[in-house]
């Protein structure tokens, strides 16, 4: 199952990626040009030039002031992405203009709408608050996947595969082992599956970053907003330890809050973007760089086996049937809701179409 989910919010980059030079990234399919104004904002509009689709990405398209000129016939843009200059002729054409797109700068993405404008709502983009905030010390990437993007979706909702294919950094026998809860909103196209393991054994991963020492209490806490968000609620303390208090605060547990936004580039190609902050040793370095380069070792890890996956779906036969589990019940849920996004937005989109024709058809 491949389609794209419309009339979604997706993050196109980190706030980070984003400045004074022009930047691109395709999202479900559509190139999509980013830059800031003068004023700090972000813009986003099509990555093609209407007169003959010329990437302004590319040089030598560069921003003059608060317009992007194309570096191929001279044609002008403002941040709106209305032409306003033509070469050879006073007369912009009404059509001159590029596809913009709504945007959401918020806990360190970059959020952009795909779909039909009138429908983007602000307050229906996903949150990550730990990413910007000062209680947190975050480290963050993004990975290419050749790979459908409902296959990183299935991986992350399933994290029994830690035990065999993050052994040595997140994996150990308990986590396999460990029956999950999943309870899904159908409405609100949220999935949440928890494993929680009273005692087990202490990854490379914890030991190394938190200092425990012996076995630990071990909560993995799932939280999925479809299409595009997922987060990662983990807990580790001492076996023995208090649990948390009534109130929420946990004085003997170390957090981890792991995102991971999944960004569909074409049909088989995915942006992974993937961060995770932290509550404990916010400032000590040698904590933030292990972080960061064993949580992209994972991220890796899960980049190669999901390559060779979508490979090996590519050329498999029509009517495969796979075998699903009691692990699955999450991943299951996702792809539901997944198909159901798809379907409305596909009726959404023709209703538009329609609509469209038909008043110009009566004008």
């Amino acid at each position: 199952m491949t389609s794209f989910v419309r009339n979604q919010w997706y993050v196109a980059a980190f706030g980070r990626e984003v400045g004074r030079e022009l930047f691109a990234r395709t999202v479900c399919g559509e190139p999509i040009l980013l830059w800031r104004t003068e004023s700090g904002a972000v813009t986003a509009m099509s990555d093609r030039c209407v007169h003959r689709r010329f990437p302004l990405s590319q040089e030598p398209s560069r921003i003059v002031g608060d317009q992007v000129v194309c570096g191929y016939h001279g044609f002008t843009y403002g941040a709106d992405g209305v032409c306003v200059s033509v070469p050879g002729q006073k007369r912009v054409p009404r059509t001159a203009r590029l596809t913009s797109y709504p945007v959401v700068e918020q806990d360190s993405f970059v959020w952009v709408w795909i779909g039909e404008r009138e429908l983007a709502d602000e307050k229906l983009v996903p949150r990550a608050p730990w990413l910007d905030h000062p209680g947190y010390t975050t480290v963050s990437g993004m990975e290419p996947l050749a790979a459908r993007y409902d296959l990183l979706v299935d991986n992350l909702l399933d994290l029994s595969h830690e035990t065999y294919l993050h052994g040595g950094y997140i994996g150990t026998p308990e986590v396999a082992e460990t029956p999950i809860t999943t309870e899904v909103d159908e409405a609100a196209g949220v999935v949440r599956v928890s494993r929680r393991m009273d005692d087990a054994a202490c990854p490379p991963f914890y030991a190394n970053s938190t200092g425990i020492e012996g076995r630990i209490t071990r909560w993995q806490d799932i939280e999925y907003h479809a299409p595009c968000l997922y987060l990662l609620h983990s807990r580790v303390a001492p076996v023995g330890s208090r649990p948390p208090e009534p109130d929420g605060t946990d004085p003997d547990g170390f957090h981890m809050e792991v995102v991971y936004a999944i960004t569909p580039e074409t049909e088989h190609s995915t942006h992974d973007f993937w961060a995770v902050a932290r509550d404990f040793a916010p400032d000590d370095q040698a904590v933030t760089d292990f972080v960061h380069d064993n949580n992209r070792t994972v991220v890796l890890q899960d980049v190669v086996a999901l390559d060779v996956l979508e490979k090996a779906i590519s050329a498999e036969r029509d009517g495969y049937q796979e075998l699903s589990i009691n692990i699955d019940t999450g991943g299951l849920a996702a792809r539901r809701i997944l198909k159901r996004l798809a379907e409305e937005g596909a009726r959404a989109t023709a209703g538009s179409t329609s609509a469209g024709a038909e008043a110009r058809g009566s004008a």
